[in-house]
């Protein structure tokens, strides 16, 4: 059990969140208050547990930590928060009927990141965005204000979506943390035979891998702005903000072509804001 009080710990789950200088934090900026303190806490796991993948020495000592956190939320869910971010997280496990699963999900997807995917198959691909990415939306929706079956199809294919344009913008930055998430039957079918990450990165036949990718994730795209019509519309602003971020940093990369894969798209000051502006608003 921790002595921190609720404001106590929401306040240092808030200056991860600002320190962090991610698009995340104004898309919840427009959210009622204990909706944008669900998602502070919500995102404050996140980040811990993406940390542990990401900085741990070994694919042991994450494994470790990780279980940590798995006790965390186990007992988080039974009304006992251990640390700030579980008592940041604990009121809104009952007001938005959270689900413990969803949790565990995106716990297991660190796991799978912490051990250096390489050219996954598509099944395994497409787990690890279940859990890293349509997992946080389920929880996300919830936390929005909607949690029927369309909401959960938004977070479905979404969550894809949004993590097929990662992997496919972040291709130098997981080659230097020996990850290669662009799945083996794409390589093959275009005869990329190697597997080490920087190898494939500079394969003539990059740019076919990823259009086909890309192709999949147009379909997501599709497939969540439908589901997305059929869910409640203030609801949804949240989501549409960072879909249209992500459509915008996509399109840019479809532009580009993957010509210079070591060339980290982004977009600037002016185009993210006029995209709040537009979500805010549909």
């Amino acid at each position: 059990m921790t002595s921190l009080t609720f404001p106590e710990a929401l306040k240092q789950v808030k200056a991860q969140v600002a320190a962090s200088r991610s698009s995340f934090h104004a898309g919840m900026a427009i959210l009622p208050k204990a909706r944008r303190e669900a998602m502070y806490a919500l995102y404050g796991f996140c980040r811990a547990v993406d940390d542990i993948a990401d900085d741990s020495p070994s694919p042991e000592i994450a494994a470790r930590e990780l279980e940590v956190w798995r006790r965390r939320i186990a007992d988080v869910f039974c009304g006992k928060a251990s640390d700030a971010i579980t008592t940041a997280l604990l009121p809104a496990i009952t007001a938005f009927n959270l689900d413990e699963k969803d949790f565990h999900d995106i716990i297991d997807g660190m796991e799978m990141d912490s051990v250096a995917i390489v050219a996954p198959d598509d099944k395994t691909l497409d787990l690890y965005c279940d859990r890293v990415a349509s997992a946080v939306g389920r929880v996300s929706v919830r936390i929005f204000g909607d949690s029927s079956a369309d909401a959960m199809q938004v977070a479905h294919h979404l969550g894809r979506a949004l993590q097929l344009t990662n992997i496919l913008r972040d291709l130098a930055e997981d080659a230097a943390r020996g990850r290669l998430y662009l799945p083996s039957e794409l390589l093959d079918k275009h005869g990329v035979t190697a597997r080490n990450p920087n190898e494939v990165l500079r394969n003539s036949n990059l740019s076919a891998v990823c259009r086909d990718l890309a192709a999949q994730a147009s379909d997501q795209y599709v497939w969540a702005d439908e589901c997305m019509k059929k869910c409640i519309p203030a609801a949804m602003r949240p989501a549409r903000i960072m879909r249209s971020y992500y459509r915008a940093i996509f399109d840019r990369l479809v532009q580009q072509g993957w010509r210079d894969p070591f060339q980290r798209v982004t977009l600037p000051k002016w185009k993210k804001i006029s995209l709040m502006l537009k979500g805010l608003f549909e």
